[in-house]
């Protein structure tokens, strides 16, 4: 294929801005935790970033995209990067400037992820964790839908990451959570945000961030990147509305819970920013907001402490998201709504696929880890705070 300017600028671009969102998650957890752990959480985000970044060169990028193997992993094909060069193969960009965007979803991944951990994980059990469950989780999600895995040839639309980066990330930090077990004190003494506007920062980075991520996805600068450019930006605004809302009902109608929904309708519309309308969009991004409010009060409910709802948000939300792709299809695909029930089914049936491997297969290696190494600090160091105890630094007023 003919490399094209226009596409190759607008995917370096769009890279970087998904690139940002990394630190975005850090900054937007960072600000939830209280102080003594606020530099632990950013740092876990850049941490993930690299692991990630030397893990995608070895051998990452050629599970994901090598060569079929069973449907399920793609071969060495691309080992250490071999034979990605600067030519134009299968899409109008150099296939290294493909490797690298995909890079950045992979990243931003285990950065959600650390939700399920915040306040009590070992810094060296994070790296042994981080780099077993992107080779054994991501990476085998990203060739179902993206490498030519079974879930593609069957026909399953995830456009942008609904199963790949959300349910993995979300059911993934759920099962973690569970195995690492509550922060001290959850559920009895008060656990708050020590800096909301960190948080809100934190947001505009990950909405920002998410144009490159959703319209950079059609890797061209086109029409099609300009739709779900729109798309994007009208769910999350759904997705912000509704979810102040229905907080306003149950009480104060909080920044948080506002910026929450809005990344709820960011990853509602993931799956489906390739394939519905504007109108679709607000619909999908709007019942986003409100059944991941509806999941977060559900897990507090069941004191589950998974601490910074990646599961509520990014896990329920990236399940509603490739289901309503099923549902909503009518730009380029057709869905339910459009006459077509086999689009719902199979988008139906490879998320809940990706929801039981992502859960069980994080839980396992979590599981691993911890009865081996230990996932979990000591009581004393989650006592005095992990910014302390695992970087021996100190966050200041």
């Amino acid at each position: 294929m003919t490399l094209d300017s226009g596409a190759t600028a607008w995917i370096l671009a769009s890279t970087c801005l998904v690139m940002l969102m990394t630190p975005g998650v850090g900054l937007f957890y960072g600000g939830l935790v209280r102080r003594k752990n606020v530099i632990s959480m950013v740092a876990l985000a850049f941490l993930s970033y690299a692991l990630v970044s030397v893990q995608w060169v070895f051998c990452g990028y050629s599970f994901a995209f090598g060569s079929d193997v069973g449907g399920f992993i793609g071969a060495l094909d691309f080992i250490g990067l071999s034979g990605v060069g600067m030519e134009a193969t299968n899409l109008p960009i150099p296939d290294i400037l493909f490797a690298a965007f995909q890079l950045v979803f992979a990243a931003l991944t285990l950065a959600i992820l650390t939700s399920g951990v915040a306040e009590r994980i070992r810094l060296s059990a994070f790296v042994v964790f981080g780099l077993l469950w992107t080779t054994l989780v991501y990476d085998p999600l990203a060739h179902w839908a993206w490498g030519g895995g079974w879930a593609a040839s069957l026909g399953a639309l995830d456009f942008a990451g609904g199963t790949v980066v959300h349910i993995s990330s979300g059911f993934g930090a759920l099962a973690i959570a569970l195995v690492i077990g509550k922060r001290m004190g959850f559920g009895e003494n008060s656990i708050e945000p020590h800096n909301i506007p960190m948080t809100l920062l934190g947001a505009a980075l990950l909405w920002f961030g998410w144009f490159g991520f959703n319209a950079g996805s059609a890797i061209a600068a086109d029409g099609l990147a300009s739709n779900a450019f729109m798309v994007t930006n009208t769910a999350a605004a759904a997705g912000a509305l509704t979810w102040l809302l229905a907080s306003s009902i149950r009480g104060k109608p909080s920044s948080v819970g506002m910026v929450s929904g809005a990344i709820a309708g960011l990853v509602g519309i993931t799956p489906a920013a390739g394939f519905v309308d504007v109108p679709s969009s607000l619909v999908i991004g709007g019942v986003a907001g409100l059944i991941c409010y509806g999941a977060l009060l559900w897990r507090l409910k069941k004191g589950f402490d998974e601490s910074l709802d990646a599961w509520a948000i990014h896990g329920v939300g990236g399940l509603w998201g490739a289901i309503a792709t099923g549902i909503f299809a009518s730009v380029g695909k057709t869905g339910l709504l459009a006459g077509n029930p086999y689009q719902f089914g199979i988008n139906t049936v490879d998320a809940l696929i990706a929801v039981g491997y992502a859960f069980v297969v994080t839980y396992i290696l979590a599981m691993i880890i911890h009865k081996t190494i230990g996932l979990r600090v000591s009581d004393d160091e989650e006592y005095v705070g992990l910014d302390i105890s695992q970087h021996g630094e100190r966050a200041r007023s």
